[in-house]
């Protein structure tokens, strides 16, 4: 549900301050899809805004619960050279680079961003190409094959470099399906921040993608997604927070952090029936066939 880091850049700072961290998970898992640089920029960092290192403490605040792998996401050129950077210098994270789909009508020339996302995606700490994918919410008609260009183009990329692609799909099931298929998709997808119902979850699931799922699923309102994450088989899940946004109840509306975790995992153990060690340990290897190694 992210949008482009200059679009983010004009809203206030969120409100509120960071929740409580929650009890720790019994085993470590990773948050699959997060942004950083975002997160500390509108909120700081948990634990203590005014920390010297907000990365470095939005990573131990993580760890102390469980959460000890971080996937940097990126949406545009300079986040992603910022995402690579930031992997490179801490083992907890690794990232993806990408320009979001809302990001790629905007661009005066396509081409060139493109180009650059090729060039940071053959560094060794980004494992990830997106999110990239289509959005038909807030970009309308004229926007629209500007987007389905981006998105082929960051799908022949992660081919190209055997990177997982993350793809980002906002009220647009059907034509991220009908892309995927004409183009062939890489060997491993994520469906970020999973926005769909049970049968959308079905024609994913049979294609061997993997469903992300965020805060979302424990909204009061979410109904259709819990019934998509209940039919998700376990090897073919993964957990995120997209922080700082969608931050999960009972803390809605406050901002989002790696640390929260716990809270979206523990709600997919309910919603599933998993016992909460073998959905945390399926969580961690799934990621770790996604993303790599960490260490």
């Amino acid at each position: 549900m992210s949008e482009p880091t200059e679009h983010r850049s004009q809203r206030a700072r969120r409100a509120g301050e960071f929740p409580p961290a929650p009890e720790p998970l019994p085993r470590p898992v990773l948050d699959s899809h997060t942004h950083l640089d975002i997160t500390v920029n509108e909120a700081g960092a948990p634990g203590g805004s005014a920390a010297a290192d907000p990365v470095t403490a939005a990573i131990d605040v993580a760890t102390a619960v469980g959460v000890d792998r971080l996937v940097q996401v990126g949406v545009d050129v300079e986040s992603s050279r910022w995402g690579a950077e930031v992997a490179g210098r801490h083992p907890a994270v690794v990232a993806t680079v990408a320009l979001h789909p809302n990001e790629a009508p905007r661009l005066a020339d396509l081409d060139s961003a493109l180009r650059d996302i090729e060039a940071l995606a053959g560094h060794d700490r980004v494992r990830g190409v997106g999110e990239t994918g289509m959005d038909f919410y807030r970009t309308g008609d004229a926007g629209r094959a500007a987007q389905e260009e981006s998105f082929r183009a960051h799908i022949a990329i992660a081919k190209r470099y055997g990177r997982t692609l993350v793809i980002h799909d906002r009220d647009a099931h059907a034509d991220v399906l009908r892309i995927l298929d004409d183009e062939g998709a890489p060997e491993t997808v994520v469906l970020h921040c999973f926005s769909g119902d049970a049968e959308f979850a079905r024609d994913c699931v049979r294609r061997g993608y993997l469903l992300s799922f965020a805060g979302t699923v424990t909204f009061a309102s979410a109904g259709a997604l819990r019934e998509a994450a209940a039919l998700t088989p376990l090897d073919q899940i993964l957990v995120e927070t997209d922080a700082p946004f969608l931050t999960p109840v009972p803390h809605r509306g406050r901002p989002n952090a790696s640390y929260l975790i716990p809270l979206t995992v523990r709600a997919l153990a309910a919603i599933t029936g998993a016992d909460l060690d073998d959905l945390c340990a399926a969580i961690s290897t799934t990621g770790e066939r996604a993303f790599g190694p960490w260490h």
